[in-house]
């Protein structure tokens, strides 16, 4: 078998374990998925909101979890970690799979993405962007953008600090697609510099001159009048 084509299975693999994996940890909050390949074997870190409800009770379901991975895609010693998301609102994919969720439950399209920038941007975000594209008004096909601070599209600030997710609205129109755009509040931008030992600019209040003659007739005082 060709270099290239181990290449082209092995990311197949890694997409259709992370569908497999996004489907099952729906009610843990999926936040993301690093596999990592060790001497040991494979190692299957998963991000989520609440891994209580992914491990179970004394590690069954993720016991169950693992023997279901190793069947089915083949991996060599599987190990799965799970570790919990701190900042579930700085999470891209955790926050389309709620903004996806919304969606279903009825809420409109610019109230739901609106209130979901808002809430990023108030968690400390640098940047944030929503797109939803589908049928969201009509039988028409349509896109709209939802944007607050700082987005960066290209080159290494996207991938250093650009966390993208995505997600997918079940509507009785049709499918929803739901990208979540966040730039990192650490994020540290290639424009920004910093000179050490320099002193801080101060702000002075700009001075207004001195009107000299008599003020027109509109702009004269009741007591000049």
């Amino acid at each position: 078998m060709s270099s290239e084509r181990k290449v082209v299975q092995e990311s197949m693999r890694r997409v259709l374990l992370k569908d497999y994996l996004v489907s099952e940890s729906a009610r843990a909050g999926f936040g993301g998925l690093d596999i990592t390949r060790t001497p040991m074997g494979t190692r299957v870190t998963l991000v989520c909101e609440r891994p209580g409800i992914l491990i179970g009770h004394r590690g069954e379901i993720i016991k169950r979890l693992t023997s279901n991975i190793q069947a089915r895609f083949k991996l060599d010693n599987p190990q799965i970690e799970v570790q919990e998301e701190r900042q579930p609102n700085l999470n891209a994919q955790l926050m389309s799979e709620k903004l996806a969720s919304t969606l279903e439950r009825g809420w409109h399209f610019r109230r739901a993405g609106h209130s979901t920038v808002r809430r990023i941007m108030e968690s400390g975000a640098r940047g944030c962007q929503v797109i939803l594209s589908g049928k969201l008004t009509g039988e028409r096909h349509r896109t709209e953008r939802f944007k607050a601070g700082t987005i960066k599209y290209c080159g290494e600030a996207v991938r250093l600090w650009m966390d993208k997710g995505f997600y997918q609205a079940r509507l009785k129109p049709g499918v929803i697609g739901v990208n979540v755009w966040i730039m990192r509040p650490a994020a540290k931008l290639p424009d920004e510099i910093v000179v050490k030992g320099a002193p801080e600019p101060i702000a002075v209040p700009p001075t207004v001159p001195p009107v000299e003659g008599p003020l027109p007739p509109d702009e004269e005082t009741p007591e000049a009048a």
